[in-house]
């Protein structure tokens, strides 16, 4: 089961760069529960998918594209549950990735829970 969890993080974990990466504020927002919570320092805490949404959309429409994590790691918590943990850069800005709750759903996808990180410039 463990492994099971990990693969669906790490498959998520992609399908949310990939909406990024081409521009896709609502492809991201997908990627999280309904009320997940997202804390986006220094720019504030977001919950909930619209609000989500609405942060992501400003970002890519700001011209900030080409996220790349740099040596994520995945620590699987529980049969259903993972953190995963990371540097990431893109074109405008870089930072660190201090926690993302990935669950695993019914269907066996994973969305987000919580979203904790950091841009540092």
């Amino acid at each position: 089961m463990t492994s099971t969890v990990a693969t669906a993080t790490a498959a998520a974990s992609a399908r949310w760069k990939a909406f990024f990466n081409n521009g896709d504020a609502a492809g991201c927002a997908s990627c999280y529960e309904e009320g997940a919570k997202m804390v986006a320092t220094p720019f504030g805490t977001f919950v909930g998918r619209a609000e989500i949404e609405a942060f992501w959309s400003d970002l890519i429409d700001g011209g900030f594209a080409d996220v790349q994590y740099v040596d994520p790691k995945i620590a699987v918590i529980d049969d259903r549950s993972a953190l995963l943990t990371s540097k990431w850069t893109m074109n405008k800005a870089h930072g660190v990735i201090k926690r993302e709750l990935w669950v695993v759903q019914a269907d066996g996808t994973a969305l987000l829970r919580e979203d904790h990180f950091e841009a540092l410039r």
